[in-house]
């Protein structure tokens, strides 16, 4: 009998320097959550409006919120230990949001994540978030900061509002240039669709439920009676971040090797890659379950279901990307009808690299693949490419 898999948490980590609007965009993500349980993990609460943290005024130390918001303040050597508590099935948490200040270099809580043992989570990616008004003087300031956006998976230009046209498409162009194959999407006061980072939880009728408001309703009321022209949605109608969602579907298994290809080659500005992939005969007996968040990329095989349909289906998630092109592309990666290739298996070799090994008999469950140094810097991993 296959042993049942451990459902991992996406964690999250969102960097960026003073002034940047990191705490901004984290609150706006508190606030239009949508039944989320979203976990954070910050050093200095200072002006992170969670909910009623700045009310309580609980610091230091692990605090449950009724809203589903449970936020920790760490330093670098106690990360561990809150992913830990964090990740205990009584959380009931969907994701994890680091927030780096103060904390460490971001690649460095990358490194951490990708060489961590928990078997709970699973790396959302690394969001740099930049201050378009100041990003000049914070690059002068901050040399550093070409490095963070070097390693990023999403950049965030914030403060968009703040410089002419001609400005922001100059500032897109340089940082698009410093972050590579990243996607760079722009915002004002950290406005982005929570999608574009973590899927919506989906919870059995009513357990989101509750006798009285939350503070996520009152706060959002709150946002409603200042802007009247909102009509009781709030912000989250009024998102200035662009972004594209392609769908993809197909009844023909896809080619090994066309498929993993295809991954190295993918464009820039693709962020997200999630769903389903089915191999046909490199392995009849599984469909393999597709996370790719910027440069990490990881594949888990699951038994097809009695009568499930054999499909494969994906979402790709990210900025300026050509619909067309991926649809295409990804329609060549369909394998050839006819006799199996007598190589499929070896074929296999370039997913099965990114798969969690076997279980092996007796064992409970199985251990995670490394994640090392592949082949193409398309497919390279966080943790090389931080080392760049």
């Amino acid at each position: 009998m296959t042993p049942p898999r451990i459902p991992q948490i996406p964690v999250v980590v969102l960097a960026g320097f003073l002034g940047s609007g990191k705490t901004t965009l984290l609150n706006h993500l508190l606030r239009n959550r949508a039944g989320t349980r979203i976990g954070v993990i910050v050093n200095d609460f200072g002006a992170i409006e969670i909910d009623a943290m700045t009310v309580s005024g609980q610091v230091g130390s692990t605090v449950s919120l009724g809203n589903g918001c449970l936020c920790c303040a760490v330093d670098a050597s106690e990360l561990d230990t809150f992913l830990e508590s964090l990740t205990r099935p009584s959380a009931r948490l969907d994701v994890i949001v680091i927030e780096a200040s103060g904390l460490a270099e971001p690649q460095e809580l990358v490194r951490m994540l990708l060489a961590s043992d928990n078997p709970h989570i699973l790396y959302g990616g690394l969001v740099e978030v930049v201050d378009a008004a100041e990003f000049d003087a914070t690059r002068r300031r901050h040399p550093e900061l070409d490095r963070h956006l070097a390693v990023a998976d999403l950049v965030v230009l914030n403060k968009t509002d703040r410089v002419g046209e001609a400005e922001r498409e100059r500032l897109r162009a340089t940082v698009a240039e410093l972050s590579g194959p990243a996607a760079v999407i722009s915002a004002e006061h950290g406005r982005i669709d929570p999608e574009l980072l973590f899927d919506p939880a989906l919870r059995p009728d009513g357990e989101e439920m509750a006798g009285q408001l939350s503070f996520e309703d009152l706060l959002r009321q709150e946002e409603c009676d200042e802007h009247e022209e909102c009509d009781g949605h709030g912000h989250a109608d009024h998102l200035h971040a662009a972004y594209e969602s392609v769908d993809f579907t197909a009844d023909v298994p896809m080619d090994p090797r066309r498929f993993m290809a295809f991954l190295d080659s993918r464009p820039e500005g693709l962020y997200r890659i999630k769903g389903f992939v089915d191999f046909g005969a490199g392995d009849r007996d599984n469909t393999y379950a597709l996370h790719a968040v910027g440069r990490f990329l990881r594949f888990v095989p699951r038994p097809w279901a009695r009568g499930e349909q054999r499909l494969t289906q994906l979402v790709m998630i990210g900025a300026g990307i050509d619909a067309v092109a991926l649809h295409e592309g990804l329609a060549a990666c369909r394998a050839e009808p006819g006799p199996d290739a007598p190589d499929i298996e070896r074929a296999m070799w370039g997913v099965l690299r990114y798969a969690p090994e076997p279980a092996r008999e007796g064992d409970g469950e199985a251990d995670e693949a490394e994640v090392d140094v592949p082949d193409t810097p398309q497919r390279c991993n966080q943790e090389a490419a931080a080392e760049a």
